[in-house]
């Protein structure tokens, strides 16, 4: 019978030692936000991830969905024809690398760009971001993902 307890009392010493380092790395978001979008038209999300080790590296992903238009803007700011315009619509993703620290805390930002234009503006015309709005922004690392609710608008030119 005292085999049985030593044996007892070893197995539980085993199994909650060997459940502290799971219950350790527990990667989530505590913070995520989106801000602009800025006068480039990008919109920067940033975030906060805890539950990580100490100097361990993650891969953090934001997407959402871009929409607007791109113009030929004359030498007086006005957009002089209607066919002079693209339309853009369809996901957006930035990546990153980062390093915990030593409480296992991330903290950081990445920036979601309009996708490239394929528009040629004619002479004496020069090419702007009309317009951009993004919708379904979230970011995802560690396995755990926040979604960032909202709708982020700009107008440059209206046209």
């Amino acid at each position: 019978m005292r085999k049985f307890g030593i044996i007892a009392v070893l197995s539980l010493m085993a199994l909650a030692l060997a459940a502290v380092p799971a219950l350790a790395v527990n990667p989530h978001f505590t913070k995520a936000s989106a801000a602009g979008p800025n006068a480039d038209g990008n919109l920067v999300v940033s975030f906060k991830i805890a539950g990580l080790g100490a100097n361990e590296t993650i891969t953090v992903t934001t997407t959402g969905q871009a929409s607007g238009q791109y113009a030929c803007i004359n030498r007086g700011g006005n957009h002089p024809q209607a066919s002079n315009k693209e339309d853009f619509a369809g996901p957006v993703s930035a990546s990153g690398d980062f390093t915990s620290d030593k409480n296992g805390n991330v903290t950081g930002t990445l920036t979601l760009t309009p996708p490239p234009t394929t528009l040629d503006c004619p002479g004496n015309q020069k090419l702007v971001l009309a317009n951009v709005t993004y919708t379904g922004v979230s970011v995802s690392g560690g396995g755990d993902t926040a979604t960032i609710p909202g709708t982020f608008t700009r107008t440059f030119v209206n046209v």
